[in-house]
């Protein structure tokens, strides 16, 4: 467990020493609980293509013993380009006990140099590089994963990563992934055309999670969740609806600049998603935070996927207590002058310190 501990601050710490490329090999924890718990993955083959520090396969190891699963029924392939990021994931893996054999490296990539070319996963978890436009797109516009349309060869490599997921989900296979929120609306090089194909002629969107800010270490870019379903066709209680959930609201401030899903957030969008999903639970439309919308509604916006279009706003609430608000803003502004003060008098002392 110590280990284990050690492992996740020692890679939160890199993600910020590396900046913005530490992105590509870290996601925050409360993300990957949240894929994990939305994907459930107790049984079958799970891949992550751009799988940088292996957060994935861990949480989703995790996700099977603390649900009575066996741990063996899951079977992890994973793929990285940046080599000591792939020996972060070796270590990640090892010192938990999971094997790590079926995640490999080249210096090629997924796209250039797929390392499991016949893979077809149960689960598809993953985070790629943000709005990557060095991806050797010009040496892949005729590429058989294009199913839904030729992504742009430079600017922007997510709708490729989009693809490429698909192209690897079994026939019952289901994807949970992490994308610039751009990628919601863009239209741009043709990915509004690609972006209604995935709808209109696969149907393949189950739900948009909008998340909130400030949830990644090393990036400001807003993100959303996808999630993508292959058995949409197939008993699926909702195929001609997809799920709209706006979460910009939730989370808690952990530092200054940093926020976090906590396991209640994580537990409320998950219920909202498997009562949805499975038409088994009580699901219904929540103003300003959920909505179930028909395919047709989709279309008249023109394919665009923010959940704030169709989740609207929410109630006020009747109960709002002003005084209680304003004590408590009040006490918060008054905290951030005593930071503001000591924070001063260190520079003073510092100057103060240096020797012209």
């Amino acid at each position: 467990m110590c280990w284990a501990m050690c492992s996740n601050i020692f890679l939160g710490e890199f993600a910020l020493a590396e900046g913005k490329q530490g992105g590509q090999f870290y996601t925050p924890r409360s993300i990957v609980e949240l894929l994990v718990a939305m994907l459930e993955p107790y049984k079958g083959r799970v891949f992550d293509p751009c799988c940088g520090s292996g957060g994935m396969f861990v949480q989703s190891e995790k996700f099977v013993a603390e649900h009575q699963g066996r741990v063996n029924d899951i079977s992890i392939y994973g793929q990285e380009s940046n080599q000591t990021t792939w020996r972060l994931a070796k270590m990640n893996l090892a010192i938990r006990g999971i094997d790590a054999t079926q995640v490999k490296w080249n210096s090629e990539g997924s796209f250039l140099n797929d390392a499991h070319k016949d893979l077809k996963a149960d689960f598809i978890i993953a985070n790629p590089p943000f709005n990557v436009s060095d991806w050797s797109g010009e040496l892949l516009r005729s590429d058989g994963r294009w199913k839904f349309g030729p992504p742009p060869p430079v600017g922007n490599a997510n709708f490729a990563w989009l693809q490429h997921f698909i192209y690897h989900l079994a026939p019952n296979g289901k994807a949970g992934v992490v994308l610039a929120k751009g990628a919601l609306t863009s239209k741009t090089s043709g990915e509004g055309e690609i972006r209604k194909a995935l709808i209109a002629d696969g149907n393949l969107i189950d739900c948009i999670v909008n998340l909130p800010a400030k949830l990644f270490l090393n990036t400001q870019i807003p993100a959303a969740l996808w999630f993508m379903n292959r058995a949409r066709a197939n008993g699926h209680p909702r195929k001609g609806e997809i799920l709209f959930i706006d979460a910009r609201n939730l989370g808690h401030l952990i530092n200054r600049r940093t926020r976090e899903l906590s396991h209640d957030d994580i537990q409320k969008i998950a219920d909202v998603y498997h009562n949805w999903r499975t038409g088994k639970g009580d699901y219904e439309d929540v103003k300003g935070f959920c909505a179930s919308v028909p395919l047709a509604r989709v279309a008249e916006l023109d394919y665009v996927l923010t959940p704030g279009r169709y989740v609207g706003l929410a109630d006020e609430e009747d109960d709002f207590n002003f005084s209680e608000r304003f004590t408590a803003l009040k006490a918060e502004f008054e905290e951030q002058l005593k930071e503001e003060a000591r924070l001063n008098q260190v520079i003073v002392e510092s100057l103060a310190r240096i020797k012209v």
